[in-house]
């Protein structure tokens, strides 16, 4: 990056922080910490909704996601429309009228203390892990940029955004992403625009999209049904939609952004909004990375994208195959570039044969590039065991350093940076909050002052920030971010999401039922992930699915089954969730 990429990312950087800061000035107590005082209109709830899913690990690795596996990761999130639909008419309605700090509030009400404590520490668990693994995606940057070690990066984002959030709160949070995703919005499709533009004359949008789809890369549905698939139709609409309904429902992080709303219609305008707008973000993002793709066939990729590692390479007693593995690459290339051009011709002249026999000829190259490339990461490691094999995270990293114009690719970076700072505040901020209510307000000091909280909340924030960069220490072995963070997700939301569904539908089954359900449900599903039974969308669905049935047999074989123990009986949710609200 030049000075004018620079001045870009350092002032939109800080514009977007003093903002937050400014807004969120004289917060007093918890409430307006973790919160906002709940005063919020739904177009800040739904743009701080879908800023905190937005990552930086999104536009990191979904891009090249969509490199490497082409559009089909789309279908991930087909159940997310349906999903809101169920949060609007059951979860918002319930949350609001009893004006809880955290959705685990209403698990004690409905069951029992060790349910709510249960839910809330496997919302601490998963939530920690992924929260670390968001701090890592930007010190990617700073260290690929800066040229240093990826964990002095990690240190300093994960500082920046502790101080950030310790400060601002909900409120800093939520405003910041408000203007962090109009940015986001304008710097992606400038991006998009961009990297037609680099295509070289003659080559356009359409034929973009004709090379990466005669190449594989234009898979956006497979109506197949495969358990063993990670992305199609079926575990897409499925699969998605309990995960995402555990996540929106249940997990803090979210459930603590629609809280904010002002009133119910205005969480339900926010949620709806991001249901209308995701799937076609990431549906831009996927398309970018799918660009890019194209745009190497007409500049050589390199061999491998993470330069950290290349260095490293190049200067062991393997140099010399190295270089051998790049020159093979490159022969490859060359001719790849050749059919790509019939290819080109052929499509213009409308001439079909041509193109049927170019696409089995180009993906024949494409795969011999993934065999070198598995060659070069084998050197790799043959060379140092600990080497970070998985370049997928570097892919749009290494294309915006190196082609985009100054000035756009400061942009970029703060558009990652921006991403990043949200995401991992929201995090850190439902963290702090699942741990003040669920835990410290209920067993230690259930009488105190509300600033005794209010600290308490920072102190868990700065806790729980150490515990996260601790965690984004180790994030690289877990390959592709945008993939590792669902799949964390995914180990504990059927769980997560079976015990609020018992708690809103199943009225006769008590808490003792629940949370022995919840336990074997959650082994079975560490298990089946452990010995890679199914794709793991499928893991959520199966989670709750078990929870509600294996409940469902406890609280049948019990003798007590006349009403729910510790709470009031559960409500039937129909419609507005009137049973409820008529009580």
């Amino acid at each position: 990056m030049n000075a004018i990429d620079w001045v870009v990312l350092i002032v939109t950087l800080l514009s977007i922080i003093l903002y937050g800061v400014w807004k969120s000035r004289g917060m007093k107590n918890i409430e307006a910490f973790l919160l906002a005082d709940r005063k919020l209109p739904w177009y800040h709830v739904g743009l701080s909704v879908m800023a905190t899913q937005a990552s930086a690990i999104t536009f990191i690795s979904a891009p090249g996601q969509g490199y490497n596996d082409g559009m089909r990761f789309i279908q991930f999130y087909f159940g997310l429309p349906l999903a809101m639909v169920v949060l609007c008419v059951t979860f918002i309605p319930i949350f609001k009228k009893l004006n809880v700090f955290t959705a685990y509030e209403y698990l004690e009400k409905r069951f029992d203390n060790k349910t709510r404590s249960l839910t809330a520490f496997l919302f601490l668990l998963q939530r920690g892990v992924s929260t670390g693994v968001t701090i890592y995606a930007p010190a990617i940057i700073l260290s690929t940029i800066l040229n240093v070690d990826i964990n002095y990066t990690t240190l300093l984002m994960g500082g920046l955004v502790i101080l950030y959030t310790v400060y601002g709160g909900a409120k800093a949070v939520s405003y910041t992403q408000m203007l962090q995703m109009g940015i986001i919005f304008s710097g992606l499709l400038v991006a998009a625009i961009t990297v037609v533009h680099l295509l070289p004359p003659g080559v356009g949008f359409s034929d973009a999209l004709h090379i990466a789809g005669k190449m594989g890369k234009m898979n956006i549905i497979d109506t197949k049904f495969d358990l063993n698939n990670k992305y199609n139709l079926w575990s897409g609409v499925i699969g998605g939609f309990f995960l995402q309904l555990s996540y929106f429902g249940t997990d803090q992080s979210q459930v603590g952004r629609y809280l904010t709303g002002r009133s119910v219609a205005q969480s339900r305008l926010g949620l709806l909004m991001n249901g209308f707008v995701k799937i076609p973000m990431q549906f831009l993002i996927l398309l970018i990375g799918t660009l890019v793709f194209t745009f190497y066939q007409y500049h050589q990729a390199p061999l491998f994208f993470n330069k950290t590692e290349v260095a490293k390479i190049e200067n062991s007693p393997y140099h010399t195959e190295w270089k051998n593995l790049e020159t093979r690459f490159g022969d490859v290339y060359h001719q790849k570039q050749a059919d790509v051009n019939k290819l080109v011709a052929a499509l213009h002249s409308n001439n079909l044969p041509a193109q049927d026999s170019l696409r089995g000829t180009l993906q024949t190259a494409d795969k011999q590039t993934q065999s070198l490339r598995k060659e070069a990461t084998a050197l790799m490691l043959k060379n140092n065991p600990r080497a970070d094999t998985n370049d997928t995270n570097y892919i749009f990293l290494s294309f915006v350093t190196r082609y985009l114009p100054v000035g756009l690719v400061g942009l970029l970076i703060a558009i990652i940076f921006l991403a990043s700072m949200g995401s991992t505040a929201s995090g850190l901020n439902s963290l702090a909050s699942a741990t003040v209510i669920d835990f410290y307000r209920r067993l230690v000091r259930p009488e105190a002052m509300p600033k005794v909280y209010l600290s308490a909340s920072r102190w868990a924030t700065i806790a729980w920030g150490l515990f996260c960069i601790v965690v984004a220490f180790y994030a690289h072995k877990l390959g592709n971010l945008i993939e590792a963070v669902n799949i964390l997700g995914s180990l504990f939301y059927g769980t997560i999401l079976g015990i609020f569904l018992v708690a809103f539908y199943l009225k006769k089954v008590g808490g003792t039922a629940v949370f022995i359900a919840a336990i074997l449900a959650e082994t079975f599903i560490v298990f089946a992930w452990l010995n890679d039974l199914m794709a793991f969308l499928w893991l959520n669905a199966i989670g709750c699915l078990l929870v509600m049935g294996i409940a469902l047999l406890i609280q049948w074989l019990s003798a007590d089954q006349a009403r729910p123990q510790g709470g009031t009986e559960a409500p039937l949710i129909t419609g507005e969730a009137s049973t409820y609200f008529n009580n």
